[in-house]
Parts: C-alpha cells; sequence; structure tokens
C-alpha cells in the first residue's frame, strides 16, 4: 500500500506527541560548552519549574538523557537492594515492564495481576500492606496512567492506605503519560518518585527521562546496593547544585524543555488539564456515538490523555491503523500485548485542540468503515461536537 504524503500527518498516538512550532524552533540552536561557567542559567531555571509541573517544593529533579524507561530504572536502582520485596501490579503493557524490570533486577517482586481494562487494585494493595506488619515490603509501585489500555488509577487512594496503615514504604510512580497532562500532585500525595517522560506532556522528542525524587526516598539512596553509574542519583547532584552534568547532556532538549514549559505556564497547568478533560470527553462521546467500548471498564478510571477503543469481534484493529496511516496520512495506537488486533488507541494529550480531535475521530471512522465496520459515518464527530459546543451534551454523552 503506497502512503498518501499530501499535508501534515495527523499524530493521534499516545506519544510522541505533536510538537509546538515554538518548542520545535528552540531545539535549533548551535552547540555550546556544557562545562562554560554560565550553564547553569539555562538549566537551573529548569530544575525548578519543573517542579511546579511535579507539584512539588522539596523533591529533588533529575534530568537523564533517556526514555521514561531509564527514569524507571533510576527509581529501582538508586532506592533498592537485591531481594528486597516490592509490591506491584500490571494491567497493561507499560505496567507491566515496570514490574520486569524490578524483577531483572533481583528484587522481590510481589506481583498483583489484574485484568488488562482495570487499575491499581487498591483493595488487594491494602490486604498485602496490612499482613506485612515486619514492614518488608521497602516499595508501592503504581503506574498512574496506563497508555495501553487507557487507564488512570488514584495515586492518593495508595498515600491514603499506606498512611492509614502506618507502613513505611516508598510510593514509586510511573507518571510518564500523566505528568504535564493530567492532575499530578507530589506532595499531596505523599509520592516518593515520579517518573515523566520528554515525549508526552512535555511535548518534546523522546530523550529526557524526567525524574522528581523526595527526601524521604534522597535518604534512603545510600542503604542501596544495586549496581548503577549512568543513572546514579548521586552523581546527578554533585554537579546539578551547580546547573551542570557528570557527562555530556542533552543540550538542544533543555532549550526546548525551556519553550515547552514557558508554552504549558502561558496557558497555565490548570487550563493545561482542564483542556485534556475537554478533549478526552469529546473522543469518549465520539466512541459511545460508534456504539463502541473503551478498555478502560470503569468510567471513574477513564485516563484524559489516551482512550483505547474496542473493535467488534471478528475485526482486527491493526487493519485500522494500517488504512489510516497508509489511505488517511494518520498515525493511530496500535494495540499492544494482550490486546494486540483487539483495540486501537487514540492519543489525546499535548499539543491539541478541537479541530484536530474532530480530525482523529473523522479519519478513525473512515478507516473502520474501510474494515468493514458497520458505523454511521459522521456520529462520532457529530457527538464530539456537541461536546464542545455545550458541556451538558459532553456530560450526558459520557454517562450514555
Amino acid at each position: 500500500m503506497i502512503k498518501n504524503t499530501n499535508g501534515k500527518t495527523g499524530l493521534f498516538i499516545p506519544g510522541p506527541t505533536n510538537i509546538p512550532d515554538c518548542v520545535r524552533q528552540a531545539l535549533n540552536v548551535p552547540m555550546q560548552d556544557m562545562r562554560a561557567p554560565d550553564f547553569g542559567d539555562l538549566t537551573l531555571p529548569l530544575f525548578a519549574d519543573l517542579k511546579k509541573v511535579f507539584k512539588t517544593q522539596t523533591a529533588e529533579v533529575f534530568m537523564f538523557p533517556g526514555s521514561g524507561t531509564a527514569g524507571w530504572e533510576s527509581a529501582v536502582s538508586n532506592l533498592f537492594n537485591t531481594g528486597e520485596k516490592v509490591l506491584m501490579s500490571s494491567f497493561g503493557q507499560f505496567s507491566m515492564l515496570w514490574v520486569d524490570m524490578a524483577q531483572r533486577f533481583g528484587l522481590d517482586v510481589q506481583h498483583c495481576e489484574v485484568e488488562w481494562g482495570l487499575g491499581v487494585p487498591h483493595t488487594e494493595y491494602r490486604s498485602i500492606l496490612e499482613q506485612d506488619t515486619n514492614h518488608e515490603i521497602k516499595g508501592v509501585f503504581a503506574c498512574h496512567n496506563e497508555t495501553a489500555t487507557g487507564v488512570v488509577s488514584s495515586i492518593s487512594e495508595i498515600r491514603n492506605i499506606l498512611d492509614e496503615l502506618g507502613h513505611p514504604a516508598l510510593l514509586c510512580v510511573d507518571g510518564v503519560s500523566s505528568v504535564g497532562s493530567l492532575d499530578f500532585r507530589m506532595d499531596e500525595w505523599g509520592v516518593d518518585v515520579a517518573v515523566s517522560g520528554s515525549q508526552k506532556g512535555f511535548m518534546l522528542p523522546a530523550g529526557l527521562a524526567i525524574v522528581a525524587v523526595s527526601q524521604k526516598a534522597m535518604e534512603m539512596r545510600g542503604q542501596a546496593n544495586l549496581p548503577r553509574t549512568f543513572l546514579s542519583y548521586d552523581d546527578m547532584m554533585k554537579t546539578n547544585a551547580t546547573g551542570h552534568f557528570p557527562y555530556t547532556p542533552a543540550t538542544q532538549m533543555f532549550h526546548g524543555l525551556r519553550a515547552s514549559l514557558d508554552f504549558i505556564f502561558n496557558e497555565g497547568l490548570e487550563n493545561v488539564i482542564a483542556r485534556h478533560t475537554r478533549l478526552a470527553q469529546a473522543v469518549r462521546a465520539g466512541v459511545h456515538a460508534w456504539g463502541l467500548a473503551l478498555c478502560a471498564q470503569d468510567p471513574a478510571s477513564y485516563s484524559d490523555t489516551v482512550s483505547a477503543i474496542v473493535v467488534p469481534e471478528g475485526f482486527d484493529s491493526a487493519e485500522i491503523t494500517k488504512i489510516a496511516y497508509y489511505k488517511y496520512n494518520m498515525s493511530l495506537g496500535a494495540g499492544l500485548n494482550k490486546v494486540a488486533g483487539k483495540v486501537f488507541r487514540i492519543g489525546h494529550l499535548g499539543d491539541l485542540n478541537e479541530i484536530m480531535i474532530i480530525q482523529a475521530l473523522a479519519g478513525a471512522e473512515m478507516a473502520m468503515r474501510d474494515c468493514g465496520i458497520n458505523i454511521e459515518l459522521g456520529s462520532g464527530v457529530a457527538a464530539a461536537q456537541e461536546t464542545f459546543i455545550n458541556k451538558n451534551t459532553a456530560l450526558k454523552s459520557i454517562a450514555a
């Protein structure tokens, strides 16, 4: 199949996301001396402003050259010992991969396997932590927003469980597809490690693992015996204090991040969060108008950054994404692992507006019809338009 290359490719995957022109232009700067005495003029304000996005005043923020996976690994390797017990759950591709990483590092993972379409099993977490009277569990891990299934989980509820039980375990959170897009409150929720990446809500290319670490976690790092060099918090802290790095950093990415943070603050972080909710409501209204269901089973856990849409029995979602890409010059997210062929995903995070959401729904409708799925063309588009015009209609559409 020959790809339609006219116009601009519609990018509606849950990351990498669309990059605003001002951010893309900010990346195009000459190389500079990362050892220069004034390099901190660029980087120190970034550390300070990233705290605002994570909503923390006291955490240490690190920027590693890498993806969110590097951020995951930094949390595991800097804070835990071989054989230590940690509590984790998997309910999608990315929560599953973090479990796999911890097991490879030799941690004793108490693994709660959950049906894909559900989220963090709070009741099971409580039961396990209640029985851990000797506090052998040193870390509780949670994926805030599972990108594979479009499920968001309550982190504050996990914190409440830990506090009610007086359990001292570190709370480690994957916020890769939530920080900068969804409501995330590191200090209020008592998060000890929050992992994010540049290619989602920060609207940059992949290449920065952005990690925020609480003072409680920082104090515990000296007890950890797992190997780390490139991702060492200690090595970073020695040089970050003056805005420098222990090795060659991704300087152009810092310039892009400066523009991205300015872009976010210009809109206002709370407005960014509200916009993501508004766009997500429109997508969900469109899905319901098609007569289809979301992979996320509980409306309370619907993600505002990505929707995973279940295709009717007998159809292959991979064909939908293939047709959308080649015929309509539009990228939709594929189903991953256990939901491969069963769902396609619409990413609605980053630099997006209402008209772009209409484009995503219209393209998805055409691709589904080309695959033989019996939906009424324009039905999802019309439902989304109603949500944008009338908030009351949006609420009714979601509840339907």
